[in-house]
């Protein structure tokens, strides 16, 4: 057992406060003249050391105690791809003497373009944030040292960690590097504007916006037919009442709401991510497209959930409203490629996770044959399934190695990948290339057609 041997004191803490080979040196020549002087009995080398003794004294006279205080922090808002990024970092001087000078140094996620960052608010200077940059910081005070650029990326990037140091007593002590953990700022994926067809392969809810073939309470007239008791009044048709004698009322089709799946494959990343104005990788077009779809459903009533296919099957239950579409985009911004080992359990991700009057929109780069699998599963179980590529189509060929082997490897891959796709078209599920808007429309017709088509052997 070990700890403090008894009757000992433990070990003090180390002071905040230490002197500067300025400091040193005063007193080292001050010391040097004064010896010098009552050895060879000079006044004058006295009277030399007079000025320094009296001038450290007079800088030493009030003693900082407190170190500086350094916190990054974020400007509250909806920030989203491509805008301005209000980030701050401040450094605070807690004592009651003032600090001559403070040194304060930040990194910043390479995803924060940083164009402009300075101690005045109002004419910051131009320049990268991860240089140091020095201020006054009176007694009882803080002072902020503005970030202002663009958001390049979605996701939680960091500002920070950042450092300081100060210094006081005309620059003979220097306080120890503090150093405060990086504050995150959140940037939402840009959703580019996204319209589908109302077309739906079933309706599940009791309400919505999507007309359905069952008789209910909707504004989709589906004919007149007679009276029968518990039809409300307002319906009755009475054209149709007194040219038959008998009381008819109007029959109308139930408007019912829908549930959409957004399966997100993460289990391979591929491409390089250029930023909102740059290149897109697999993730940046998952994530981008997942928030166009979930936000045009959303807007329309219907109930969004969201999952992921890979060894953790992180899932977002179903809800509508526009809590749900801020919902979706915290949950989006966590999404990461994950590997799963091909001896690990594939039965954490199964149909049973899926609602079978659900749409499913699956985003996937179709990189693994695990993925095509999993596909080719859902529409053996009678899910309406839609996969999305996002695979991105300048996709430039692997590096390194011999040029010309690599070339015709990657063709190769690419024709195994189409056989891939026409397999999968073959056992029913559609695979369309993500576009932006109008994508799905074709695909969602023709999923809607097929389940509203009469099944074989049915009478």
């Amino acid at each position: 057992m070990t700890g403090t041997p008894a009757g000992s004191s433990p070990d003090p803490q180390p002071s905040a406060w230490v002197p500067t080979r300025a400091l040193g040196r005063a007193v080292l020549l001050t010391g040097l003249l004064l010896v010098a002087g009552v050895v060879l009995g000079r006044v004058d080398l006295v009277v030399l050391a007079a000025p320094f003794a009296l001038g450290t004294a007079y800088a030493l006279r009030r003693r900082p105690a407190a170190p500086p205080q350094v916190w990054p922090g974020a400007a509250e808002g909806h920030l989203v791809e491509g805008g301005d990024l209000a980030a701050t970092v401040t450094v605070g001087n807690p004592d009651r003497v003032g600090y001559d000078l403070a040194v304060v140094r930040t990194r910043v996620s390479p995803w924060l373009r940083v164009e402009r960052s300075g101690f005045d608010a109002d004419a910051p200077r131009e320049g990268a944030a991860d240089r140091p940059f020095a201020t006054f910081v009176p007694a009882g005070e803080a002072v902020d040292l503005t970030l202002a650029g663009t958001a390049l990326r979605w996701g939680r990037h960091p500002v920070g960690p950042a450092g300081a140091r100060a210094a006081a007593a005309d620059g003979l002590l220097v306080s120890r590097v503090v150093v405060a953990e990086p504050a995150r700022v959140t940037v939402y994926p840009k959703t580019e504007p996204f319209e589908a067809v109302e077309a739906m392969p079933r309706a599940a809810g009791l309400v919505g916006a999507h007309h359905s073939r069952r008789p209910g309470e909707g504004g989709e007239l589906a004919g007149v037919r007679v009276f029968t008791p518990g039809d409300r009044l307002r319906r009755i048709d009475w054209r149709v009442s007194l040219r038959a004698k008998q009381l008819h009322v109007a029959a109308t089709l139930s408007d019912r709401d829908a549930e959409v799946v957004l399966l997100l494959d993460v289990l391979a990343e591929a491409g390089r991510s250029g930023g909102v104005d740059g290149t897109a990788s697999v993730l940046d077009t998952t994530v981008r497209a997942a928030a166009a779809i979930g936000e045009h459903y959303l807007h329309r009533g219907d109930r969004v959930s969201m999952l992921e296919f890979g060894p953790t099957a992180r899932r977002l239950r179903p809800a509508t409203g526009r809590r749900q579409y801020l919902t979706v985009l915290e949950w989006l911004l966590d999404v990461r490629a994950e590997s799963w080992p091909d001896e690990a359990d594939d039965q954490v991700f199964g149909p049973q996770l899926l609602s079978s009057d659900a749409l499913v929109v699956v985003l996937t780069p179709l990189l693994q044959e695990r993925s095509a699998q999993m596909l080719a599963q859902l529409a053996r179980s009678g899910r309406f399934v839609v996969a999305v590529d996002t695979l991105p189509a300048d996709l430039p060929p692997p590096r390194g190695g011999r040029r010309d082997w690599a070339e015709v490897a990657f063709r190769l891959w690419r024709l195994d990948r189409d056989v891939m796709v026409e397999q999968l078209r073959e056992h029913g599920v559609p695979v369309v290339r993500w576009a932006g808007a109008g994508s799905l429309d074709q695909v969602l017709r023709d999923v809607a057609r097929l389940a509203t088509a009469p099944r074989a052997g049915a009478r």
